[in-house]
């Protein structure tokens, strides 16, 4: 990783302060480590928990010698301004009490912190004159692509390294504090099984069937450790007061424990780990807080236990991690004796990922959003189905449901945990698909539960089309898909059925003229680019479905309706300049058609929330999945160019200040962005035009600029990515939480298709084939991390040809895309056969790589 990387990955100073890197399985929840290195954000208790702390829990580190403390410290940064506290809060501690005693802003810590932080690994930096030792602290949950399993462990990894940089022996005593947050009768147990030391703390007070029972678990697996297994029971401050002067007192700490029948609340407790080091050496001790809150439910509808009872499921339902671990003190145990590897095999695919030759913004862009999957806004169900939100409220999910119109642009996912993604796909097939075809937008649960009438959207509903023939693609699994083809093949049909009151395309003309919902959370009325194109993409993977399923008479049928569709909009939506929405503003019918009147202004005679002749920043959306999946032109190749650089013209602010936005804000002052929908001078502006049209909303600008990338117009691509991260500084904003419609915002993931785009990755496992096309050599070169459902691993070019590499899992190949000519072909350093044909390498025989057998050809 090259400086300017390195420098992108750096917070230190202001730039740490809005920092929460999450540290969690996918769909455990998560703890935040703050840019200081506070545990903040404590989102373990199947809900989201903003701004919250658990008590005083927190690492602390001292050192002795000869029986002497030399100093102590939290391993904490400076709490950054204001010192006010906020305005909402209790009584006597929030606004004018100063920042809340829980930041441990009053406890002696370190003058110095450097956050680096390229996901999924955070390593902070502690320095301090008055401290005779060099601090780092590593944190991290394992991802590792494909490995759904090891990358779900309810569990926080934190490792602190200490070196002693003095002439003489120095004892450090690292401490780790965990409160007990759970509701009542605190109990903690300090207990030493195998290699590693265990502090549980749980509560004999609730029931394992309550969705409030749970347990947390700190262990580390030093030789050494003395612990309490409670703090000072007390008033007023009492039990930070003790706390603190147990710890600094020289040597180990002395238990302190309390008989059952004295359990209470507001408990902590504290495991030490002890290590002598010697002059210029280092030591490191290892910690894991680990958690179990098995059984959920539908928090969100308060008449959601009477629905499920009446379709006959269960109320509640249980975390996929607590079938594999049975308690906190499992995963715990877990999650150190397996440290090494899980370790190992996320810095594996970090350095993997960080060494693609992508742009600093760009790299930035695509590591940063990956922690939407270590965030609360993505559930896993008891039987492992995937699930979302699109985002998270302070402390409750945002929009519920797996929304089909937000997760459209989420590719992070598919790409790096397939069968998660396929899941998704099976769970809307399944659960959310109605008789006629239509599928409400957002997913009910529990599972089963019928739909709470939200009507089908046509982005959503068309993109799952598009989205199950790329999950297939990636997966190659064909049994898989026939599996669901007549549920594809009725969403697909849904447009003209004869039941569908929203009436897309009853005379199956390859366009929509209906009511359609989108994701804008509105309707547009009348035939668009936007969605069109939706439906033009759904039909066109629909035929290749259809095709290599043996139904050729549903593929004509399909690719004829395509090809209608696909002339009449490239005639008819083009404005000469970029593609819109043909309506007439004026006409009340169209309104009364649909039973719409909330859509028409009577002050003003209009329709509202159309984009009418304005230049909407999803307007050749279907392009960009399109070219994303190699499904091929949706439009006219040269009006779509046409219309990308309209979108970068017109929609771009550089400064945004003088831009008028009565939506919500997401970008201010001097900062640039794209926004949703803009109208050109001449372009009539509806009266009330479409909803958010003034925003800049991450995922849309990111897909956005990825077709601008892939369609040549690379230098204004990289400048809306540009623009999008530099809000995300770590003062202004967090690097690992874009938001939208909240916190850990589904839709930013667009942003990891950067990768595909820079690659020219082509991908078609059921032809066992995939390819690399790059949009840029630098001297020849160039460097990619690729995943798909078999394996994951790079690719690298240079003057010498092109390698191949599998750093997980194993990958069979009938044939390779290459940009180049090759002379010859070797496995393991074997010769392989080939013939070209097609522009790509055909192989005599399927070649079979992993981690020892990689695939290297010469250039002729």
């Amino acid at each position: 990783m090259n400086e300017s990387k390195r420098r992108r990955f750096r917070y230190t100073g202001r730039k740490t302060n809005e920092i929460s890197f999450p540290l969690g399985g996918i769909g455990t929840g998560c703890i935040g480590l703050g840019g200081n290195g506070r545990l903040i954000d404590w989102e373990i208790f199947n809900r989201p928990n903003k701004g919250s702390f658990n008590g005083f829990s927190h690492f602390a580190i001292k050192a002795e010698r000869d029986g002497t403390l030399l100093d102590a410290r939290v391993l904490n940064g400076d709490l950054h301004p204001p010192y006010t506290s906020q305005l909402n809060g209790r009584a006597y501690g929030s606004f004018g009490f100063g920042p809340p005693r829980q930041t441990l802003a009053g406890m002696p810590h370190f003058r110095s912190v450097t956050f680096q932080g390229p996901f999924p690994i955070a390593t902070l930096s502690f320095r301090d004159e008055s401290f005779p030792g060099r601090v780092r602290l590593t944190a991290f949950n394992p991802f590792i692509p494909l490995n759904d399993r090891d990358s779900g462990i309810p569990a926080a990894f934190f490792e602190i390294e200490v070196r002693n940089p003095t002439g003489a022996p120095i004892t450090y005593t690292v401490a780790g504090t965990l409160a007990n947050p759970l509701p009542e009768r605190n109990v903690h147990r300090i207990f030493r099984e195998g290699n590693a030391t265990f502090l549980v703390l749980e509560s004999d007070g609730v029931s394992p069937e309550e969705t409030r029972y749970g347990n947390l678990t700190l262990a580390t697996d030093t030789e050494e450790v003395s612990g309490q297994e409670y703090w000072y029971r007390g008033a007023w401050n009492d039990n930070l007061e003790v706390y603190w002067r147990d710890f600094t007192t020289p040597g180990r700490l002395v238990n302190r424990s309390y008989p059952p029948e004295e359990a209470g609340r507001d408990n902590h407790g504290t495991l030490a780990a002890h290590v002598t080091v010697p002059a210029g050496g280092r030591a490191r001790v290892r910690f894991v807080i680990s958690w179990s809150f098995p059984n959920c439910e539908n928090y969100w509808k308060p008449n959601a236990c009477e629905c499920a009872r009446e379709a006959g499921v269960s109320p509640t339902w249980r975390n996929y991690y607590a079938t594999l671990w049975k308690d906190s003190r499992e995963s715990a145990a877990y999650a150190l004796s397996e440290w090494p590897r899980l370790f190992a095999e996320t810095r594996r695919f970090r350095q993997a990922l960080l060494a693609s030759d992508l742009p600093a913004a760009a790299l930035d862009a695509v590591t940063a959003n990956l922690a939407v999957l270590k965030s609360p806004a993505v559930l896993r169900l008891e039987d492992g189905t995937f699930y979302g939100w699109e985002g998270c409220h302070p402390s409750a999910g945002c929009c519920e449901g797996s929304c089909t119109h937000v997760w459209n642009y989420a590719q992070a996912l598919p790409f790096l945990f397939p069968k998660l993604e396929r899941s998704m796909r099976v769970a809307d097939y399944r659960y959310n698909l109605r008789p006629d075809g239509g599928m409400p937008f957002r997913l009910q649960l529990p599972l089963g539960t019928p739909s709470s009438g939200f009507r089908p959207c046509a982005d959503g509903q068309f993109g799952g089309v598009m989205k199950a023939y790329r999950d297939w693609k990636i997966c190659g699994d064909t049994e898989w898909l026939r599996a669901l083809w007549p549920a594809i093949k009725a969403s697909i049909e849904f447009a003209w059925h004869p039941e569908n009151p929203d009436r897309w395309d009853p005379d199956q003309t390859g366009v929509l003229w209906g009511r359609q919902h989108h994701t804008l959370d509105m309707e547009l009325f009348g035939p668009n680019s936007w969605l069109t194109g939706f439906y033009l993409g759904a039909l066109k993977a629909g035929a290749e479905i259809a095709e290599a399923l043996g139904e050729p008479e549903t593929a004509a049928r399909y690719r004829a309706l395509f090809a209608k569709g696909k002339a009449w909009t490239d005639a008819h939506l083009f404005n000469g300049e970029y593609y819109h929405q043909r309506v007439d503003l004026t006409d009340r019918s169209i309104a009364e058609r649909f039973d719409a009147l909330n859509y028409w202004s009577e002050e003003h005679g209009e329709l509202k929330y159309q984009v009418g002749e304005g230049c909407g920043i999803d307007q050749i959306l279907a392009q960009w999945h399109a070219d994303l999946y190699g499904l091929g032109e949706i439009f006219d190749p040269a009006q779509a160019r046409s219309a990308l650089e309209a979108i970068f013209r017109h929609n771009f602010k550089k400064p945004i200040r003088d831009y008028y936005n009565p939506w919500r804000v997401f970008c201010v002052n001097d900062e640039a962005g794209l926004v949703i929908c803009d109208y050109p001078e001449g372009r009539r502006k509806p009266r009330i035009p479409l909803t958010y049209a003034q925003e800049t909303m991450h995922g849309f600008e990111y897909a956005a600029a990825i077709l601008m990338i892939l369609r040549g117009l690379v230098e204004e691509g990289l400048t809306v990515v540009d623009a999008v991260r530099e809000r995300y500084d770590g003062e202004k904003r967090n690097p690992w939480n874009e938001i939208e419609c909240g916190s850990n915002y589904a839709r930013s993931m667009a942003s990891y298709a950067l990768l595909n785009a820079f690659s020219g990755f082509e991908f078609n496992l059921p032809a066992g084939h995939i390819g690399f096309r790059p949009l840029r050599l630098v001297d020849g070169r160039f460097r990619c991390f690729w995943s798909l459902d078999p394996a994951w691993g790079e690719v690298l070019f240079s003057p010498a040809g092109a390698e191949v590499r599998v750093l997980y899992g194993t990958l069979s190949l009938r044939s390779l895309g290459l940009p180049f000519v090759p002379a010859s072909v070797e496995v393991a350093g074997q010769p392989v056969g080939f013939v070209v044909r097609d522009g790509a390498l055909h192989f005599g025989e399927p070649v079979t790589l992993d981690r020892r057998r990689w695939l290297r050809v010469k250039p002729r």
